[in-house]
């Protein structure tokens, strides 16, 4: 059985945490910061888990993390 390939766009943006779950960065921090407000882009600057719902199809993209 050849090995499978991992989504490359999908590892740049997902990691595992160290009790299994998929840890990711939170969107809407990247450009157009001047109108958003401080304690909003503060909240932004923090990392967010995947949604149960979405978990089963990172893995299928990820399939060696």
């Amino acid at each position: 059985m050849p090995k499978m390939k991992t989504n490359r766009a999908a590892a740049k943006r997902f990691r595992k945490t160290a009790s299994g779950k998929i840890r990711c960065d939170k969107p809407f921090h990247s450009h157009i910061l001047t109108k958003k407000s401080s304690k909003r882009k503060r909240r932004l600057r923090k990392n967010d888990i995947v949604d149960a719902t979405s978990t089963r199809q990172v893995r299928k993209l990820l399939p060696y993390l």
